[in-house]
């Protein structure tokens, strides 16, 4: 395990990595990259690690990250396999199902109760007035709505009444109808953000990204009210597109204003009917909705596996299209850079390598990679070390490490023409507020500011140091790679689920849960979003708190020093 992290005993380690990339043609030759270094893993009360600080004492003010030193030459940016995904304790999985299946058959008795008039709570009070209606739906869905998330529903949707920086303020409610209402107090907690994806800690109400924001406001004004066809482009728009495409060293680049619409109406603007995508079955709601609008055949691949990948290939290839076996007019793979619910990155040049084997496109979503992985923030190209010319589409948002909105899609100039007249997005919808456009245009030019003293390096030097190790040395089951900001704690059983997010609120901690069926029945979960924003400081208390919690729920089901022992 090549990861370097807080531990509780004072050692020194000697850290070989010694692997091999799988070669690619297009960089021409096999990628060796051997690195020794030693680093003492025990902290000091400074936050000194190996000789380097990598926190100081000072606090985040307003969400800005305070100064720090950090020896960039320390960090593992490095490809090889670092993932986890440890199987669950089979008692834990017996008694996670049978949680459930208790859950179940109580929904089931409630919903007959309610039927009959018998118990009446939450919607099911005003039904006498919709005895004439047809049920818009009525199925299982429906059922674990009403009678399993509601019981939990306080757990999630919460709102929040400052900056989502280092920390920020949960507004305090309350529900006297089983969560279907909530009332507020007027009061509000201030907690350690662990939810947001502020991974580069731009989330600010102060420094020169808002202060470059509140002079475009009274340049441009907040909206452009006009499509991109109709007079909806701007200067800055412009310097946005060029900027994103020298980042991510890309031929062009094409912003919009929602994330979620990159995938969803690009897709169908690059792929139809006669084509076919090979999707990884961990692949976001975006890019299925965008999957299912295109009309194009769609094939699951599992999550890195890259045997199955060129199964689905091999078989692509010498089959063709279903009955008629015509050739495929394209193959396109989609994938991610990281995965945000698993914390899993994708394995790069082995599918760069089956991309090419096989004649297929690559369109590689970095929604979550791009700014947190790589030296420069340049994201899982950079982290991979492979060639972003290799990769023929790649898309980003400006919601994750900008601290903006939006996205972008970057490659050769003739695809994002293309694009630009043929993806709805593009074509109707008003392009992206003044205000966001220069917010990530400033972040933009700190992330690729050369100086190696320069607020950029820090960001990324603080984001690169995570709690993984010491989770694990604790006993947790943490799932994904060692280099993801993203930290899934596996809690499996419902009811530790919602106690978790409890009780970290009890303790000021905001947190993440998720549950089925976002995640797999038997694979509840917590996840930590880290950002350059916290301190070591910050992390150290909240890793103690997270300790004792999971003490007195009993879900140190890992392999640490601290696991159970069945």
């Amino acid at each position: 395990n090549a990861n370097i992290g807080w531990a509780p005993r004072s050692t020194v380690a000697f850290l070989t990595y010694d692997f091999k990339y799988g070669s690619t043609s297009s960089v021409g030759r096999e990628t060796f990259f051997r690195l020794s270094q030693v680093v003492s893993k025990n902290a000091d009360s400074n936050g000194t690690v190996g000789g380097d600080k990598c926190g100081d004492t000072k606090n985040v003010k307003n969400g800005a990250i305070s100064k720090a030193s950090y020896n960039m030459d320390e960090i593992d940016y490095s490809y090889e396999a670092q993932e986890q995904f440890d199987e669950p304790p089979i008692f834990v999985s017996i008694f996670t199902y049978i949680s459930y299946t208790l859950l179940i058959m109580l929904a089931y008795l409630k919903d007959i109760l309610v039927k009959y008039g018998i118990l009446s709570f939450g919607s099911s009070k005003d039904r006498s007035k919709m005895e004439d209606f047809v049920p818009l739906y009525s199925n299982f869905e429906a059922l674990y709505t009403r009678f399993i998330y509601m019981r939990i529903r306080d757990c999630w949707n919460r709102p929040i009444s400052s900056v989502p920086g280092a920390e920020f303020d949960v507004m305090e409610r309350y529900s006297t109808d089983n969560n279907w209402t909530f009332q507020y107090t007027g009061h509000s907690k201030r907690c350690l953000n662990l939810s947001s994806y502020n991974y580069l800690g731009f989330a600010e109400n102060s420094g020169p990204c808002t202060d470059a924001v509140e002079s475009a406001i009274e340049k441009y004004g907040l909206s452009t009210c006009a499509s991109r066809l109709d007079f909806g482009i701007l200067d800055i728009h412009k310097q946005l597109e060029i900027k994103v495409a020298e980042f991510v060293r890309k031929e062009a680049a094409l912003a919009f204003g929602m994330g979620f619409a990159v995938n969803s109406t690009c897709i169908p603007a690059l792929v139809g009917k006669g084509c076919l995508i090979i999707s990884d079955e961990l692949n976001h709601a975006s890019i299925v909705t965008g999957v299912r609008l295109s009309g194009a055949k769609v094939a699951v691949c599992r999550h890195n596996d890259m045997e199955n990948l060129e199964e689905i290939l091999r078989k692509a290839v010498i089959e063709g299209q279903p009955r008629t076996h015509r050739p495929w007019r394209k193959l396109l793979i989609i994938v991610e850079g990281i995965y945000s619910m698993e914390g899993s990155i994708i394995k790069l040049p082995e599918v760069i390598r089956l991309k090419k084997k096989y004649g297929a496109y690559l369109f590689v979503d970095e929604a979550h990679s791009i700014g947190a992985l790589g030296r420069t923030g340049r994201g899982v190209c950079e982290h991979c070390g492979v060639d972003p010319n290799d990769v023929d589409i790649l898309m980003g948002t400006f919601t994750k490490s900008f601290g903006a909105c939006g996205g972008y899609i970057a490659s050769s100039k003739d695809i994002i023409d293309h694009l630009r007249s043929n993806s709805h997005s593009s074509a109707y919808s008003a392009t992206m507020s003044a205000p966001v456009v220069q917010q990530t245009l400033s972040a933009l030019s700190i992330i690729m500011d050369n100086d190696e003293a320069s607020d950029g390096k820090e960001r990324l030097g603080r984001l690169a140091w995570n709690c993984r190790k010491r989770l694990k040395e604790m006993g947790f089951m943490v799932y994904g790679n060692d280099s993801s900001p993203v930290v899934p704690l596996l809690l499996f059983m419902p009811g530790k689920i919602a106690e978790l997010s409890r009780r970290c609120l009890e303790k000021n901690l905001a947190v993440v849960v998720v549950g089925y069926p976002a995640t797999p029945l038997n694979a509840g979960r917590v996840r930590f979003c880290l950002s350059a924003a916290h301190t070591k400081e910050m992390l150290d208390e909240a890793l103690e708190k997270i300790s004792e919690i999971g003490d007195v729920l009993q879900i140190k089901f890992g392999h640490g020093d601290m696991a159970w022992v069945l």
